[in-house]
């Protein structure tokens, strides 16, 4: 095992992501607060990238008044972010592209970001057709079909419903 270096810089090893790892455990704590969801579910995972990413991009936890706290101004801040809506998904390609211009290709908390945004974005969740019910009863998606209730199952990208789970974690806080 090499000995750590004490000038701070972390010598030649790897870096480690300190802040994306502080934010999705803030994110994780949130979800198992609001008792949503099983923590070993991949709907609780989506929920906790999702709401892990919203953090991160927004910036709160780095205005902060005291290091990882989220005062309720923050909290409402947070309540708007995650509120459902396409207007997320083109916020989070935004700041993603923005935050690589300005942190650069090593930058190691964004490697993570935009890994969770990968998963968030190519997993599919097979999961309740939201959309069926705010409008018309439609066709559900191919592989999809009723469940034993007969609600329509879609095949879902994870951030679809993990964004709402966040949300409604932020607001249980």
């Amino acid at each position: 095992m090499r000995p750590e270096d004490t000038d701070g810089t972390g010598g030649d090893g790897l870096p480690v992501p300190m802040a994306w790892l502080y934010t999705e455990y803030i994110a994780d704590e949130l979800l198992r607060t609001g008792d949503l969801m099983g923590p070993t579910t991949l709907e609780f995972r989506a929920g906790r990238e999702a709401l892990a990413l919203t953090i991160f991009l927004s910036g709160l936890l780095r205005q902060a008044p005291v290091p990882g706290a989220l005062s309720e101004a923050r909290v409402d801040e947070l309540r708007l972010l995650t509120a459902y809506g396409a207007t997320w998904r083109g916020w989070v390609c935004e700041r993603l592209t923005e935050s690589q211009r300005r942190a650069g290709p090593g930058d190691p908390d964004l490697a993570m970001a935009r890994a969770a945004w990968r998963w968030l974005e190519r997993t599919e969740l097979l999961a309740a057709d939201l959309d069926a019910i705010v409008t018309a009863p439609r066709e559900p998606a191919a592989g999809g079909g009723p469940d034993r209730e007969g609600e329509a199952l879609v095949w879902t990208p994870a951030w679809q419903l993990g964004l709402p789970l966040g949300h409604l974690a932020v607001h249980l806080c």
